[in-house]
């Protein structure tokens, strides 16, 4: 771990706040799958969304019991998480297969780079290999999610440039607020 500065938060409570952003991302995730469902199930693409979703319910199956075990607040804003993941997802499918892929790209890469940043904030701590190994699987299974977006032409959605800069402008505030609220 890094040198702590003064305000930074304590090893514990860094801890604490990785494992309430990292459960309120995957219920966000979740929620994101079960909109675009609502408006693709029947599509061709609803398979593939389905295998992303039962993957994101694991993940969020086992920050769940993380949360519980390690006595972790999960964040307040749940139930906003809980309205704008389907939101977004059912929005995203709205405007298309490719849109929805466009934003399931955006939240990928974002969550790349959160789960990448906490991976490193936990080199050499001992203490915490099983948590860094859950989020080294958990991101390579968030980088298969990018690429099978990119392989369902996510980059021929209308406004694709302007779409995943929105969503991933609000993945950041999410995970922002979730760590703290």
């Amino acid at each position: 771990m890094s040198k702590r500065l003064p305000g930074d938060p304590t090893r514990d409570q860094m801890i604490e706040r990785m494992v309430r952003v990292d459960h309120a991302g995957e219920f966000g995730a979740v929620r994101i799958y079960e909109g675009q469902l609502a408006v693709l199930g029947k599509s061709k693409i609803a398979p593939v969304i389905r295998h992303m979703l039962d993957q994101e319910k694991a993940h969020l199956k086992r920050f769940d019991e993380m949360v519980a075990d390690r006595r972790v607040r999960p964040t307040a804003l749940l139930p906003l998480w809980h309205m704008a993941g389907f939101a977004l997802g059912a929005g995203t499918a709205l405007l298309g297969e490719k849109a929805a892929m466009a934003c399931t790209v955006a939240v990928e890469e974002t969550i790349d780079e959160h789960y990448a940043e906490q991976i490193e904030a936990l080199d050499g701590d001992a203490e915490e290999k099983d948590l860094k190994q859950t989020f080294e699987k958990f991101r390579d299974e968030e980088l298969e999610h990018r690429d099978t977006g990119l392989e369902h032409g996510a980059e021929q959605a209308p406004g694709y440039e302007i779409l995943t800069g929105a969503v991933k402008t609000g993945s950041r505030l999410a995970i922002w607020l979730s760590t703290r609220v």
